[in-house]
C-alpha cells in the first residue's frame, strides 16, 4: 500500500494543497499536513486568522506594484530613496530579494510577468504603460532590468531596451553573477548586489 493510500481523504486534499505552494515537496507536503491535524486548535486558529489577515489587507502598490497595506508603499513614500532610478523587477517579491542586498536605494517597478508567446504572454499583458507613464513624470534618468536570465527574460529585456529607447534614459541590466537561466528568487544578497553593480548597459537597435 501507498502512503497516499493510507492518509484520511481529509488529510490527502490538505497535503495536496500544500504540495502545491512554492517549495513544498511531497514529503514535506505530508509531514506538516500530519503536524497541523495533530496540532491543537488555538494555534491553528491563530495560523488561520493570520492567513485571512494578510489576505485581507496586503495588496499591491498603486505605484511600484509591490506589496503593502498601505497606498503608495513605504519604499515609494521614502524620501531618502533615490527618486530618479527605477528597478524593474518580475514579481513583487522581487523587490525583497534585492532590498536584502542592500546594494539598491532607488524605485522599484513589478512588470508582471514577461513576454512569453508560449504562454499567451505578450507586452500589453504587462506594466509597461505605467512605467512609460513614470518615466514621463518622475524624470527618471536610468532603468535597470532585474529580470531573469532565461530566455523569457532575455527576449523582454532586449523588447524593453528597443521600447524604451524613445525616451531619454540609460537602460542598464543586472549582470554578473546570475546563473544562466535563473530567477532572483534563487540569488542570494551577496549574488544580487554583484549583479546590480556591474550592470551593463543595454543595446536598443
Amino acid at each position: 500500500m501507498s502512503d497516499m493510500f493510507n492518509l484520511p481523504p481529509a488529510i490527502q486534499e490538505l497535503k495536496s494543497a500544500l504540495n502545491k505552494l512554492p517549495n513544498i515537496g511531497p514529503r514535506s507536503a505530508e509531514r506538516i499536513a500530519l503536524h497541523i491535524v495533530q496540532c491543537k486548535k488555538d494555534p491553528i486558529d491563530k495560523l488561520l486568522h493570520a492567513i485571512q489577515e494578510a489576505k485581507e489587507k496586503v495588496t499591491l502598490c498603486e505605484i511600484c506594484g509591490g506589496l503593502t497595506e498601505n497606498q503608495p508603499c513605504g519604499l515609494c513614500s521614502d524620501p531618502s530613496r533615490q527618486k530618479d532610478c527605477i528597478c524593474l523587477v518580475v514579481k513583487p517579491t522581487d523587490i525583497l530579494s534585492i532590498e536584502k542586498s542592500h546594494a539598491y536605494r532607488g524605485q522599484y517597478h513589478v512588470l508582471g510577468g514577461q513576454i512569453s508567446p508560449m504562454n499567451g504572454v505578450g507586452p500589453d499583458d504587462l506594466r509597461i504603460r505605467e512605467l512609460e507613464h513614470r518615466i514621463q513624470n518622475e524624470k527618471i534618468h536610468e532603468i535597470i532590468l532585474a529580470l531573469g536570465s532565461d530566455v523569457e527574460g532575455d527576449a523582454t529585456s532586449f523588447y524593453l531596451a528597443q521600447r524604451l529607447a524613445a525616451f531619454e534614459v540609460k537602460v542598464t541590466r543586472i549582470a554578473q553573477g546570475l546563473p544562466a537561466g535563473s530567477e532572483l528568487d534563487y540569488a542570494d544578497e551577496l549574488t544580487l548586489g554583484k549583479a546590480l553593480q556591474g550592470r551593463n548597459s543595454m543595446p536598443h537597435e
